[in-house]
């Protein structure tokens, strides 16, 4: 399938971007390793705690709420001190949250751990993506940033693994803090970082233009307000639209589909390979049609499977057969944000522009995870992911239609 292979197989990158690519997708695959730990540990949570769903909702909701301001943080920083620092940094601290939400002894202290996490998280991202937008390419450049978002789908992959090892093999009000412990993990890739990457000579060589640095106010006044606006609006509908499917799905299984672990964890297998080949085709697809068209494409075509998958009655065998395109479309609509992002604001606010548009959108869509918990107490859990997932990607459409088309732009200091 087009989608799934892989894209650097042609030799064309430089050691240099492949160095950076390297880094970058482990980052954001690790990244994505620890935040959807969360999502296996729901179901145990609430049992072992007594926890209300829109409590585990909140939960979810501190991690992705918190990312927001993480992220501006982060492309600020990266603006000013580096782009491989603030990327370092970033994955230091969502690793050691991470692993600090395994030693929480109350929600409280559950609650302030998941939050911590998510500054991390937002940072991450924001330093990754635009060093890697910086070093690759333009006509690599899509491919490139959304083989980078492919290493979420990896992530995931990990943490569902992890997961059915460890609740298979100890008794749940263990393993759901032995799957956090895990987290810690993370932090060895800080090493590789240290030694391989370097800053991008586009960035270094725009700071040595400027005689002061810009406030990070810039990407509130014309002619990026627009832009700034819009752009978090696409991101908002994305991330929300996923949050609201991706953070419940495993509670949706166990509880409404009445799937067991294992059982579970093989739907979730199906769902996370077309996440993978999601991510590659959408980066590909960026490249080929355009950072717009393939914004549109993937929201419907999202749109309509995550109403389909959680609103209509079908047979279990026809729900694992639907997992595939569930996870395709969802997060194929990531593929060109990375790319896109870094292409609308110039160098010197590339990294606050990209952390704020992005992370804005993590902040809002981080109210969908808590929205559909608390809704859920109404109308089925099923029903409920529907609805927010389809407010979602109807959003990123209206905004995707209204920004423009940047595909093949070469930057300069």
């Amino acid at each position: 399938m087009m989608g799934c292979r892989n894209p650097m197989a042609d030799g064309s990158w430089t050691p240099t971007e492949r160095r950076a690519f390297t880094a970058c997708f482990g980052g954001w695959a690790l990244d994505a390793m620890d935040v959807q730990i969360f999502s296996f540990v729901i179901p145990t949570l609430i049992a072992s705690w007594g926890l209300t769903r829109g409590q585990a909702g909140a939960l979810g909701t501190a991690a992705l709420f918190v990312s927001a301001a993480g992220g501006w943080f982060a492309g600020w920083f990266a603006d000013r001190y580096g782009r491989v620092l603030a990327l370092q940094i970033s994955i230091a601290w969502f690793s050691v949250f991470t692993f600090l939400s395994g030693l929480a002894q109350s929600y409280e202290q559950l609650f302030a751990a998941r939050a911590l996490l998510g500054f991390g998280f937002g940072g991450e991202w924001a330093a990754g993506a635009v060093l890697l937008g910086e070093v690759i390419r333009p006509e690599h450049r899509g491919k490139a940033l959304g083989m980078m978002q492919a290493g979420w789908a990896a992530g995931w992959g990990a943490a569902a693994l992890l997961y059915a090892l460890f609740f298979t093999v100890l008794p749940p009000e263990i393993a759901w803090r032995v799957l956090f412990l895990t987290g810690i993990l993370p932090a060895l890739l800080v090493l590789y970082i240290r030694r391989h990457v370097e800053e991008p000579r586009l960035y270094l060589q725009a700071k040595s233009q400027r005689d002061a640095q810009p406030s990070w106010l810039t990407i509130f006044r014309p002619p990026l307000l627009k832009l700034t606006l819009l752009g978090g609006l696409l991101s908002t509908g994305a991330q929300g639209g996923y949050y609201a499917v991706t953070t419940w799905l495993p509670t949706y299984l166990r509880t409404e589909r009445n799937l067991s672990v294992l059982d579970s964890a093989g739907y979730l297998a199906v769902l996370i390979t077309g996440s993978f080949c999601g991510y590659l085709s959408g980066g590909i697809l960026a490249d080929k049609l355009g950072r717009r068209m393939s914004f549109l494409v993937f929201a419907a075509g999202a749109g309509l499977i995550a109403v389909t998958y959680t609103m209509v009655p079908f047979g279990n065998a026809a729900m694992l057969f639907l997992g595939f395109p569930l996870g395709f479309f969802a997060s194929g609509v990531f593929s060109g944000m990375g790319a896109f992002f870094t292409e609308i604001f110039p160098t010197r606010v590339r990294g606050v522009g990209q952390g704020f548009a992005y992370n804005i959108g993590r902040a809002a869509g981080a109210l969908f995870p808590a929205l559909v918990g608390l809704l859920s107490a109404h109308m089925p859990l099923g029903q409920a992911i529907g609805v927010f997932a389809a407010a979602g990607y109807a959003t990123m459409a209206i905004a995707a239609f209204l920004l423009p088309e940047t595909k093949g732009k070469v930057f300069t200091a």
